[in-house]
């Protein structure tokens, strides 16, 4: 889907404009259901693709975050299996420590070897603890190691309100996370692992003759909803982070601190009923698309090519998506040399007078300087223009 576009720079396509002018004439007004009244502690509803924020409820809080604690724990891995420092039927020595981690267990056996794909399904899937504890051992030589790994992917990520000291999340004072940064964690995971991701959404697992189930009720219950993982302690509660698909839609949705494995599923499915109800989300453009052209100073040509360096995504009210806007404000003096890539100014989707996105405009092309006399030539342009 494209948006009528207009460039502050110079460029006004009339028919884009025309269109823009009717959709908002034809124009109802916005109206969006408050979000449920979610019982928890803090919860938030993301869209994948956009990042716009549904529905929030403090969303910074730190909060223990029980075996939502893994969803980091098998990223690290995932990351380590990218690569190349590790491989899913690589051989994992069960040591002493992780057999005798509490809580809940996958049922590894001391001085087994176990694959490493074995050990992220119990993980993921069973909620093993003593699988944590020996991915983590075999990873970074001891569990402490690890969760160094861990707070430096947190830190990459953004998640400013995280830390970890284990890979399993089974309390300690300074192990906290927030809804917000586990919302964050699982749309990096999604994206940068596809093909693991996939194990979030196994209804059970076999280890050991032993057959456990997923805990995430919502797979059961809702067959757009593919992952992510559920919690519990005394201190965290009942918590949720779940993701769910509809269409060419998705939502990510954590609900921290409710009172029972069925008030954790209910108030999550409740997040995402509203999300995908009320909202649409669309690619309004493609990443290298070319949006309008920039005029260049004392380069070998004067005219860049400006667009988009990823794809864009909108979330909007359900409804109103044709009345958005797309406007480009693009840099005044673009001066030679530039680079592809290069930032030149910023794209602009509104709503009602409202912006809703903002995103880097850059240069599709390079541009190397010009010659002694069209650098003389433009200089003085510039002088005179100012």
């Amino acid at each position: 889907m494209m948006l009528p576009f207009r460039s502050t720079a110079s460029l006004f396509v009339g028919l884009f404009l025309l269109l823009a002018v009717q959709t908002l004439h034809a124009a109802g007004p916005i109206f969006t259901p408050a979000a449920p009244n979610v019982a928890g502690t803090s919860y938030y509803l993301m869209d994948f693709d956009s990042g716009r924020v549904l529905a929030e409820k403090e969303p910074d809080k730190r909060v223990a975050p029980a075996s939502l604690t893994k969803i980091m724990t098998v990223y690290v891995v995932f990351r380590e299996l990218k690569s190349g420092h590790l491989t899913l039927d690589e051989k994992v020595t069960v040591s002493q420590n992780a057999w005798e981690t509490g809580g809940s267990k996958m049922f590894i056996e001391v001085n087994k070897q176990v694959p490493v794909e074995d050990l992220l399904k119990g993980d993921i899937i069973q909620s093993g603890n003593d699988a944590s504890v020996a991915l983590a051992e075999h990873v970074a030589g001891s569990e402490q190691t690890f969760a160094t790994m861990m707070n430096e992917q947190a830190s990459r990520l953004g998640m400013v309100n995280s830390n970890f000291e284990n890979s399993t999340g089974l309390p300690t004072p300074n192990h906290y996370t927030s809804a917000h940064d586990l919302a964050l964690l699982t749309q990096a995971l999604i994206r940068e692992f596809p093909d693991y991701y996939r194990w979030f959404s196994q209804k059970e697992f076999t280890y050991n003759n032993i057959t456990q189930q997923n805990r995430n009720k919502l797979l059961w219950r809702d067959e757009s909803v593919d992952g992510v993982k559920t919690g519990f302690t005394d201190d965290a509660g009942y918590c949720m982070v779940a993701s769910a698909k509809r269409e060419d839609m998705r939502l990510i949705s954590v609900v921290m601190g409710t009172s029972s494995p069925n008030a954790r599923a209910n108030e999550s499915q409740s997040l995402l009923n509203y999300g995908f109800r009320f909202f649409e989300t669309h690619r309004l453009y493609e990443a290298g698309a070319a949006l309008t052209e920039a005029r260049v100073r004392k380069g070998e040509t004067s005219k860049l090519s400006v667009g988009v360096a990823e794809d864009i995504y909108v979330t909007a009210p359900r409804k109103h998506f044709s009345e958005l806007k797309a406007e480009s404000e693009v840099d005044k003096a673009i001066i030679a040399p530039i680079n592809k890539g290069d930032t030149v100014g910023t794209l602009n989707v509104t709503l009602a007078g409202e912006t809703i996105l903002s995103k880097p405009l850059v240069a599709m092309d390079s541009i190397a300087e010009g010659g002694f006399f069209r650098r003389l030539y433009d200089a003085v342009l510039v002088l005179l223009e100012r």
